[in-house]
Protein backbone atom coordinates (compact mmCIF):
# COMPACT_ATOMS: atom_id res chain seq x y z
CA UNK A 1 0.00 0.00 0.00
CA UNK A 2 1.47 3.39 -0.91
CA UNK A 3 1.49 5.39 2.27
CA UNK A 4 1.01 9.07 2.18
CA UNK A 5 1.52 9.60 5.90
CA UNK A 6 2.19 13.35 6.39
CA UNK A 7 2.17 14.14 3.02
CA UNK A 8 0.23 17.52 1.99
CA UNK A 9 -1.49 17.10 -0.85
CA UNK A 10 -3.74 19.18 -2.86
CA UNK A 11 -7.45 18.06 -4.81
CA UNK A 12 -9.26 19.72 -7.24
CA UNK A 13 -12.70 18.55 -8.03
CA UNK A 14 -12.57 16.90 -4.95
CA UNK A 15 -16.41 17.08 -4.25
CA UNK A 16 -17.57 14.19 -6.40
CA UNK A 17 -16.14 10.91 -8.42
CA UNK A 18 -12.73 10.35 -8.26
CA UNK A 19 -11.49 13.27 -6.43
CA UNK A 20 -13.95 12.33 -3.46
CA UNK A 21 -12.54 8.52 -3.64
CA UNK A 22 -9.39 9.74 -3.61
CA UNK A 23 -9.78 12.61 -1.10
CA UNK A 24 -11.00 9.50 1.34
CA UNK A 25 -8.25 6.98 0.61
CA UNK A 26 -5.48 9.79 0.71
CA UNK A 27 -6.95 11.01 3.98
CA UNK A 28 -7.11 7.30 4.99
CA UNK A 29 -3.38 6.92 4.25
CA UNK A 30 -2.62 9.61 6.47
CA UNK A 31 -2.40 12.79 4.06
CA UNK A 32 -3.27 16.64 5.23
CA UNK A 33 -5.59 17.89 2.59
CA UNK A 34 -6.24 20.78 0.98
CA UNK A 35 -9.30 20.26 -1.01
CA UNK A 36 -11.46 22.23 -3.61
CA UNK A 37 -14.40 22.26 -5.48
CA UNK A 38 -16.47 24.52 -7.41
CA UNK A 39 -19.95 22.90 -5.40
CA UNK A 40 -19.24 24.57 -2.25
CA UNK A 41 -21.86 22.18 -0.17
CA UNK A 42 -20.69 18.37 -1.15
CA UNK A 43 -17.33 19.87 -0.48
CA UNK A 44 -18.36 20.93 2.95
CA UNK A 45 -20.20 17.75 4.01
CA UNK A 46 -16.80 16.08 2.86
CA UNK A 47 -14.48 17.94 4.77
CA UNK A 48 -16.96 17.65 8.07
CA UNK A 49 -16.47 13.96 6.83
CA UNK A 50 -12.44 14.06 6.89
CA UNK A 51 -12.06 15.64 10.35
CA UNK A 52 -14.29 13.08 11.93
CA UNK A 53 -12.09 10.54 10.72
CA UNK A 54 -9.28 11.96 12.16
CA UNK A 55 -7.68 14.03 8.62
CA UNK A 56 -5.92 17.26 8.90
CA UNK A 57 -8.07 18.91 5.85
CA UNK A 58 -9.33 22.16 5.02
CA UNK A 59 -11.61 23.01 1.88
CA UNK A 60 -11.54 25.73 -0.08
CA UNK A 61 -14.80 26.57 -2.94
CA UNK A 62 -12.87 26.83 -5.92
CA UNK A 63 -13.26 28.32 -9.50
CA UNK A 64 -10.11 27.29 -11.46
CA UNK A 65 -10.49 29.33 -14.33
CA UNK A 66 -9.67 32.29 -11.64
CA UNK A 67 -5.86 32.03 -12.18
CA UNK A 68 -6.03 34.98 -9.05
CA UNK A 69 -8.73 32.52 -7.33
CA UNK A 70 -5.80 29.62 -7.83
CA UNK A 71 -3.18 31.28 -6.61
CA UNK A 72 -4.66 32.87 -3.57
CA UNK A 73 -5.47 28.47 -2.89
CA UNK A 74 -2.13 27.38 -3.19
CA UNK A 75 -0.65 30.46 -0.98
CA UNK A 76 -3.19 29.32 1.48
CA UNK A 77 -2.56 26.55 1.61
CA UNK A 78 1.27 26.62 2.20
CA UNK A 79 0.64 29.41 4.61
CA UNK A 80 -1.89 26.57 6.40
CA UNK A 81 0.34 23.39 6.49
CA UNK A 82 3.50 24.90 5.43
CA UNK A 83 4.65 23.27 2.10
CA UNK A 84 3.10 21.34 -0.75
CA UNK A 85 3.99 17.84 -1.49
CA UNK A 86 1.76 16.80 -3.74
CA UNK A 87 -1.53 17.84 -5.87
CA UNK A 88 -3.99 16.12 -7.62
CA UNK A 89 -5.77 18.47 -10.75
CA UNK A 90 -9.09 16.12 -11.33
CA UNK A 91 -11.43 18.86 -11.77
CA UNK A 92 -13.04 19.11 -15.21
CA UNK A 93 -15.82 19.14 -17.49
CA UNK A 94 -17.23 17.36 -19.90
CA UNK A 95 -19.60 19.69 -22.20
CA UNK A 96 -21.49 22.89 -20.81
CA UNK A 97 -24.45 21.61 -23.28
CA UNK A 98 -26.52 19.47 -22.81
CA UNK A 99 -26.18 17.94 -26.34
CA UNK A 100 -22.53 16.93 -27.73
CA UNK A 101 -22.76 18.11 -31.50
CA UNK A 102 -20.04 17.25 -34.24
CA UNK A 103 -17.36 20.50 -34.37
CA UNK A 104 -19.29 22.58 -37.38
CA UNK A 105 -22.30 23.40 -34.51
CA UNK A 106 -20.07 23.99 -31.27
CA UNK A 107 -20.78 27.34 -29.94
CA UNK A 108 -17.79 29.38 -28.97
CA UNK A 109 -19.33 30.02 -25.33
CA UNK A 110 -19.11 25.48 -25.32
CA UNK A 111 -15.34 25.59 -26.41
CA UNK A 112 -14.26 28.60 -23.98
CA UNK A 113 -16.01 26.63 -21.07
CA UNK A 114 -14.37 23.23 -22.12
CA UNK A 115 -10.53 24.43 -22.38
CA UNK A 116 -10.86 27.49 -19.71
CA UNK A 117 -11.74 25.08 -17.21
CA UNK A 118 -9.92 21.21 -18.23
CA UNK A 119 -6.72 23.23 -20.45
CA UNK A 120 -6.24 26.68 -18.94
CA UNK A 121 -7.38 25.92 -15.03
CA UNK A 122 -5.05 23.47 -15.18
CA UNK A 123 -1.92 25.56 -16.86
CA UNK A 124 -3.25 28.28 -13.72
CA UNK A 125 -2.72 25.33 -11.15
CA UNK A 126 0.05 23.98 -12.32
CA UNK A 127 2.07 27.20 -12.23
CA UNK A 128 1.52 27.82 -8.93
CA UNK A 129 1.67 24.57 -7.28
CA UNK A 130 5.04 24.17 -9.10
CA UNK A 131 6.23 28.15 -7.32
CA UNK A 132 6.27 26.58 -4.10
CA UNK A 133 7.09 22.85 -4.57
CA UNK A 134 10.40 21.40 -3.42
CA UNK A 135 12.41 18.07 -4.61
CA UNK A 136 10.22 15.13 -4.34
CA UNK A 137 7.19 16.76 -4.74
CA UNK A 138 4.45 15.08 -7.27
CA UNK A 139 1.95 16.74 -9.30
CA UNK A 140 -0.67 13.61 -11.01
CA UNK A 141 -3.33 15.13 -13.75
CA UNK A 142 -5.96 13.82 -14.90
CA UNK A 143 -6.63 13.23 -18.69
CA UNK A 144 -8.79 11.15 -20.54
CA UNK A 145 -9.28 8.07 -23.25
CA UNK A 146 -10.44 10.95 -24.97
CA UNK A 147 -7.23 12.59 -24.34
CA UNK A 148 -5.56 9.62 -26.12
CA UNK A 149 -8.54 8.82 -28.92
CA UNK A 150 -11.24 11.25 -30.49
CA UNK A 151 -14.65 10.43 -30.44
CA UNK A 152 -17.59 11.83 -32.65
CA UNK A 153 -19.14 15.13 -30.32
CA UNK A 154 -16.68 15.58 -27.84
CA UNK A 155 -14.10 17.31 -30.42
CA UNK A 156 -13.64 20.08 -27.20
CA UNK A 157 -13.52 17.75 -24.26
CA UNK A 158 -10.82 15.91 -26.85
CA UNK A 159 -8.46 18.74 -27.64
CA UNK A 160 -9.03 19.90 -23.68
CA UNK A 161 -7.77 16.45 -22.27
CA UNK A 162 -4.94 15.78 -25.13
CA UNK A 163 -3.55 19.03 -24.15
CA UNK A 164 -3.48 17.68 -20.44
CA UNK A 165 -1.37 14.78 -21.91
CA UNK A 166 1.11 18.05 -23.54
CA UNK A 167 1.27 19.90 -20.30
CA UNK A 168 2.21 16.71 -18.27
CA UNK A 169 5.07 15.61 -20.46
CA UNK A 170 6.50 19.35 -21.25
CA UNK A 171 6.51 19.93 -16.89
CA UNK A 172 7.61 16.52 -16.34
CA UNK A 173 11.08 17.69 -18.64
CA UNK A 174 10.97 20.69 -17.30
CA UNK A 175 11.18 20.09 -13.60
CA UNK A 176 12.90 16.53 -13.68
CA UNK A 177 16.20 18.15 -12.62
CA UNK A 178 14.27 20.01 -9.74
CA UNK A 179 13.11 16.43 -8.53
CA UNK A 180 9.66 17.29 -9.12
CA UNK A 181 7.85 14.11 -10.75
CA UNK A 182 4.78 15.00 -12.91
CA UNK A 183 2.03 12.48 -14.76
CA UNK A 184 -1.07 11.94 -15.87
CA UNK A 185 -3.88 9.62 -15.31
CA UNK A 186 -6.12 8.88 -18.30
CA UNK A 187 -9.54 6.77 -17.10
CA UNK A 188 -12.34 6.39 -19.37
CA UNK A 189 -14.67 8.56 -17.10
CA UNK A 190 -17.17 9.02 -20.04
CA UNK A 191 -16.84 5.82 -20.97
CA UNK A 192 -15.99 2.77 -18.38
CA UNK A 193 -15.50 4.36 -15.26
CA UNK A 194 -19.00 5.07 -12.98
CA UNK A 195 -18.94 8.15 -12.06
CA UNK A 196 -21.38 11.19 -12.44
CA UNK A 197 -20.16 12.24 -15.11
CA UNK A 198 -20.75 8.88 -17.16
CA UNK A 199 -24.46 8.96 -16.21
CA UNK A 200 -24.55 12.91 -17.41
CA UNK A 201 -23.22 12.18 -21.15
CA UNK A 202 -24.50 8.73 -21.40
CA UNK A 203 -27.42 7.87 -19.43
CA UNK A 204 -27.59 4.88 -16.94
CA UNK A 205 -28.97 2.07 -19.49
CA UNK A 206 -25.47 -0.41 -19.15
CA UNK A 207 -26.19 -2.23 -21.70
CA UNK A 208 -25.72 0.35 -24.36
CA UNK A 209 -22.75 1.32 -22.51
CA UNK A 210 -21.32 -1.54 -22.95
CA UNK A 211 -22.00 -1.85 -26.79
CA UNK A 212 -20.18 1.62 -26.89
CA UNK A 213 -17.24 0.83 -25.24
CA UNK A 214 -16.17 -3.11 -25.52
CA UNK A 215 -14.45 -3.81 -22.27
CA UNK A 216 -11.99 -6.68 -22.27
CA UNK A 217 -12.64 -6.88 -17.83
CA UNK A 218 -16.31 -6.58 -18.44
CA UNK A 219 -17.66 -4.58 -15.91
CA UNK A 220 -17.33 -0.79 -15.05
CA UNK A 221 -14.56 0.49 -13.30
CA UNK A 222 -15.13 2.64 -9.58
CA UNK A 223 -13.47 5.63 -8.66
CA UNK A 224 -11.78 3.77 -6.52
CA UNK A 225 -9.87 2.06 -8.65
CA UNK A 226 -8.77 5.30 -10.11
CA UNK A 227 -7.96 6.89 -7.19
CA UNK A 228 -5.74 3.84 -6.10
CA UNK A 229 -3.43 4.96 -9.13
CA UNK A 230 -3.39 8.46 -8.17
CA UNK A 231 -2.45 7.66 -4.79
CA UNK A 232 0.54 5.64 -6.22
CA UNK A 233 1.48 8.52 -7.85
CA UNK A 234 1.34 10.69 -5.44
CA UNK A 235 4.03 8.65 -3.02
CA UNK A 236 7.41 8.07 -3.06
CA UNK A 237 6.82 4.26 -4.47
CA UNK A 238 6.47 5.93 -7.97
CA UNK A 239 9.57 7.77 -6.96
CA UNK A 240 11.24 7.18 -10.29
CA UNK A 241 8.20 7.29 -12.47
CA UNK A 242 7.50 10.70 -14.38
CA UNK A 243 5.91 12.10 -17.92
CA UNK A 244 3.59 8.75 -17.89
CA UNK A 245 0.23 8.80 -19.31
CA UNK A 246 -1.49 5.88 -17.76
CA UNK A 247 -5.15 4.60 -18.57
CA UNK A 248 -7.30 2.76 -16.26
CA UNK A 249 -10.40 1.60 -18.32
CA UNK A 250 -10.31 -1.72 -18.02
CA UNK A 251 -8.54 -2.48 -21.45
CA UNK A 252 -10.94 -0.83 -23.73
CA UNK A 253 -8.33 1.23 -25.08
CA UNK A 254 -5.63 -1.45 -25.58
Amino acid sequence: MASLHGKVISITGAASGIGLALARLAGARGAKLALADIQAEPLQKLVEELKAAGTDVIGTTLNVTSNQDVDDWIAGTVKHFGRLDGAANIACVTSKEAEYPHLTEVSNEEWEYVMGINTTGLFYLLRAQLRVMKEGASIVNASSGTGLVGRPGMAAHSASKHAVIGLTKSVAKEYGSKGIRVNAVAPQVGGTIKTPMLARVYGETKEELKSMFPIPLARFGKPSEVATLFAFLLSGDSSYITGTVNTVDGGSLA
